[in-house]
């Protein structure tokens, strides 16, 4: 099933350690499920200087994917959290469209 969040999008956590922080959509990966949104869902990762791509070895922040039912879109227009649809215009084009305020997104 396609995502219905894009690279961009700016949205809002609503479940998890992350509740109520806010960022932009770096990437999605539709088959799994999950997005990356950076400064969310960080994790700090030990790792050994021999395997480390730059050579040093410590502690390093890891940005770990979410789910993309624990987020929900702001709209652009409204500025609210809301679920988002879809709308077929009359050319036959897709659009997606906020479920609060009705505007395409």
């Amino acid at each position: 099933m396609a995502s219905k969040l894009k690279k961009g999008d700016k949205v809002v956590v609503q479940l998890g350690k992350d509740r109520r922080h806010e960022g932009v959509v770096e990437k999605v990966m539709s088959k799994e499920g999950m997005i990356l949104i950076p400064g969310v869902n960080v994790y700090k990762r030990h790792v050994r200087r021999a395997l480390s791509p730059t050579g040093e070895g410590g502690i390093i922040d890891v940005v770990k994917p979410i789910n993309i039912s624990n987020v929900a879109l702001i709209c652009p227009s409204c500025g609210k959290p809301t679920r988002i649809g879809f709308e077929i215009l009359k050319d036959g084009g897709k659009v997606r469209v906020c479920r609060k305020c009705k505007k395409q997104i």
